[in-house]
């Protein structure tokens, strides 16, 4: 596979997302310049013989302490090694090597003072698959990712362990495996690996990507849902969300229009003299209103993540044109976690309506469909336990999704004494999104089911194609059996983003 050229600052969330999936990535050869010209400045600040915090200075609350050239490099293979003190199971292999390849495009930018040779065994090791073992507890978001960050720098001078397909090999012997040699770190360059959010950016990252498949995947099961209870589609009418003013309302109630056109379905219910009901329960009625507020805020973390992305967070910066270095706050993930904040209230919304959806359908006196969804009901239970699953799910997201950024905890030595927690905040949403795909892979089961009391009559083309690709993974229902496998065959056909390309219709997303 050819490697994907990154272009520091100009790093698309596509391309991004191609990285998380496994494209090899490597860095535009115009950086060079710029990396050489940054660490030549660190030499010539060196040479003025005063303080510079993190060159020639202790680090944090030690920074008072002045460090002689003779132990400029001691001073920075020891913050990697005392600073690698994370603990937990080990971070997800991809999400690892997206960290790893945006710490490479900041460090392309020429701002943190790092040498060629340090950038070239990043990428190096991003290109040969040799991933660092980082455990995924430890970071508070400020000053950085300092301990993920840490187990990262860590394996490149030749300490800890590296994922080589799937195997732990001690770092040294992995970096020989693959003809690279432990760096011998200079002045600047372990504190600019482990100072800087990427690990906060990638594990957002990674729950954004997540979240566009959810969101995408759940309109189509909310428009299969309005199908099986026979909704109507006027809440769906453009005029409605135009005078709302609101885009991704507007956008929803476009989407769920085009997959329901065209269905014998809905037509059949706008024909019922025989049908009561006037108004449709607000999990089908108010998707555009759910949906659409979703789908802004996951438009607005989006763009706050690849801005973050495409930045530089360590600390201090580089200066060339002037030899300066500049102490600030970059490395402070306060945008980081009110992105995976947003996302994680998205993730559980998104379930939260599915879920509603699910207990409608299951309930004969709102659905008039059979009870939970079975046809021969009291022998059987059909879906009664998967909508309880469904609840406790949602529930669980709802626990999660309190916000991670309005709490904080003053570490070294109240120096650093207001920190965003950007870390977990982020890392949780993997596990909020696992949770909201198990809900919406009940509500396309549920759906399903509810259309095949419906035959003879059809959906619309975009959903019986959605119908026909669950089929061929998952038969209907006729009386029990056992339901995880389905569940299971669900999930992995939304997983892989089939069900929401099956509708062959253009949806709305966070990432365009």
């Amino acid at each position: 596979m050819t490697a994907m050229i990154l272009k520091p600052g100009a790093v698309s969330l596509a391309d991004w997302r191609s990285i998380y999936l496994g494209a090899p990535a490597r860095l535009d050869p115009s950086c060079a310049p710029q990396i050489a010209a940054s660490a030549a400045a660190v030499d010539r600040i060196i040479a003025q013989q005063k303080p510079v915090y993190g060159i020639n200075t202790g680090f944090g609350k030690l920074a008072s302490v002045r460090i002689g050239d003779e132990d400029l490099a001691a001073l920075q293979r020891n913050i990697v090694l005392s600073h690698a003190a994370g603990t937990g199971v080990p971070s997800p292999v991809p999400v690892v090597r997206l960290m790893m390849a945006l710490k490479l495009a900041s460090l392309a930018q020429g701002a943190s003072g790092v040498k060629p040779e340090t950038v070239a065994m990043l990428e190096a090791m991003l290109l040969n698959g040799l991933t660092p073992i980082v455990p995924s507890q430890g970071s508070v978001g400020a000053s950085g990712d300092l301990a993920p960050l840490a187990h990262m720098a860590a394996t490149m001078i030749g300490v800890g362990e590296i994922d080589v397909n799937g195997e732990r090999r001690p770092a040294a012997d992995a970096l020989a495996q693959a003809g690279l040699a432990p760096l011998a770190l200079g002045p600047k360059e372990g504190l600019a690996l482990l100072n800087g959010t990427q690990f906060s950016t990638a594990n957002a990252l990674v729950g954004l990507f997540c979240a566009d498949n959810l969101f995408r995947t759940a309109l189509v099961t909310g428009a299969l849902s309005t199908e099986a209870a026979k909704g109507t589609d006027a809440p769906f009418d453009p005029r409605i969300h135009q005078l709302r003013r609101h885009a991704g309302q507007i956008a929803v109630g476009e989407a769920l229009r085009e997959l329901v056109a065209g269905s014998a379905i809905r037509a059949s219910h706008l024909e019922a003299a025989s049908d009561p009901r006037v108004q449709d329960p607000y999990c089908l009625r108010c998707q555009p209103q759910v949906m659409g507020a979703a789908l802004d805020v996951l438009r607005a973390a989006a763009a706050m993540l690849e801005t973050e992305a495409n930045g530089v967070s360590d600390n201090p910066l580089i200066f060339a044109d002037t030899d300066e270095a500049l102490s600030g706050g970059n490395f402070h993930a306060e945008p980081v976690a009110f992105a995976a904040d947003m996302i994680a209230m998205a993730i559980c919304e998104i379930g939260s309506i599915s879920e509603r959806r699910i207990a409608m359908l299951v309930d004969p006196a709102l659905s008039g469909l059979p009870a939970f969804l079975t046809p021969r009901p009291g022998l059987n239970s059909g879906f009664m336990i998967p909508q309880v699953t469904a609840a406790a799910l949602v529930s669980e997201n709802k626990q999660r999704a309190f916000p991670a950024s309005v709490d904080s905890i003053p570490t070294s030595a109240n120096q650093e004494d207001h920190v965003s927690m950007a870390a977990h905040g982020a890392r949780r949403l993997l596990e909020m999104a696992a949770n909201a795909e198990a809900v919406i892979g009940i509500e396309l089961l549920a759906a399903a089911q509810g259309c095949e009391f419906h035959r003879p009559l059809a959906s619309s083309h975009g959903l019986e194609q959605v119908r026909a690709r669950l089929r061929a993974a998952v038969p209907a229902l006729g009386d029990d059996r056992h339901f995880h496998p389905d569940m299971e065959a669900a999930n992995a056909l939304i997983r892989s983003g089939e069900i929401a390309n099956a509708a062959s219709v253009k949806l709305p997303g966070a990432i365009e």
